[in-house]
């Protein structure tokens, strides 16, 4: 596959790295930033300006990594031209129909456009999955999410970063489409909890709820924070037979699973741990499932499955926003 990699931010970087040998030119309109990366990359790529300058027939994809206002623009010129698309989180607009316009753009032009949640490909994430799908915990009761880096003072600076609701669409996002991974996308009412602005404009710590609508849906809430020192992760979800764990993502390790198993009627259950201390898997793991995506776009569905959980997750995230608003 030849791909662009548009926008040569942090993002873009690891994402320039990643695609190695199938990344053919890339777009960034501030030139000194595109020639750093290029050093860095250790790659000679065709560098342009504007994304319309690159020769559609040079690439089949493009990495979209640009701050969140320009996505649209570049996604509907994308999608129009066939090209297929993996965008960073969020994707969001103040116009829903926009994202229903991506979804249809994506089917007519057999081009998969797929908003990056790399969390995902988390081996303990995968694992909690499968613990779910597997019923090992019974009915699950509440879930309790903590994500917290220490980026407050990152995002203050930024030019572009510190506005709208801050932490919540920046780590929020990741939380939610975590949810809709382990659960499905649970319906039922969205409540924020705390909203706080501690040294930035926009939020910079959040706290949420999520109670779901159907009577076995889990209760679940949570935090995220940029002003956690020691950058963590923690996941905990309680259920009828026992409960399971993680502490951490592999990128700030070690990170570690915990199943614990119930005792009747009361007691100290049964205990398996598993600690894995290795680099981040999710970058390349994300890309290698964006390729077989692409591979295999002849069929709709796997065109737009990803914005229909990016539907799901905007409209969670503007029920918060309006709540904090009343």
């Amino acid at each position: 596959m030849k791909a662009v990699i548009v926008g040569l931010g942090i993002q873009g970087k690891k994402r320039l790295a990643i695609a190695g040998a199938d990344a053919v030119a890339t777009v960034d309109p501030y030139k000194n930033t595109a020639k750093n990366t290029a050093k860095n990359a250790e790659e000679d790529k065709p560098h342009f300006e504007q994304l319309e300058e690159v020769p559609l027939a040079s690439y089949d994809a493009a990495l979209v990594c640009t701050p969140d206002q320009a996505k649209m623009p570049l996604l509907r010129y994308l999608l129009t031209n066939g090209k297929h698309v993996l965008v960073e989180k969020p994707l969001m607009s103040d116009d829903q129909g926009e994202l229903s316009e991506l979804c249809a753009l994506s089917c007519q032009h057999r081009a998969v456009c797929y908003t990056a949640y790399n969390h995902r490909f988390e081996p303990h994430f995968v694992r909690m999955k499968q613990t779910l799908d597997g019923g090992t915990l019974g009915r699950i009761y509440t879930v309790r999410f903590f994500y917290g880096n220490g980026t407050a003072r990152d995002v203050r600076n930024s030019a572009w970063r510190d506005q709208g609701c801050g932490v919540l669409p920046d780590l929020g996002s990741h939380l939610l489409d975590t949810i809709a991974y382990w659960f499905g996308p649970v319906e039922g009412a969205c409540k924020p909890w705390r909203a706080d602005r501690f040294e930035n404009r926009s939020y910079d710590h959040f706290v949420f709820g999520l109670h779901g609508a159907q009577i076995d849906s889990p209760a679940i809430d949570c935090e995220m924070s940029m002003l956690s020192w020691r950058n963590s992760f923690s996941a905990d979800v309680y259920g009828e037979k026992g409960s399971a764990h993680i502490s951490c993502l592999c990128k700030w390790g070690p990170s570690t699973f915990t199943l614990r198993g119930r005792v009747l009627p009361s007691g100290r259950p049964d205990e398996e741990s598993t600690t894995l201390v290795c680099g981040d898997p999710t970058w390349a793991a994300e890309y290698a499932h964006f390729k077989k995506l692409c591979a295999d776009s002849m069929r709709c569905e796997s065109q737009n499955a990803s914005l229909s959980n990016d539907i799901w997750i905007e409209s969670k995230l503007q029920e918060l926003a309006a709540a904090l608003n009343t």
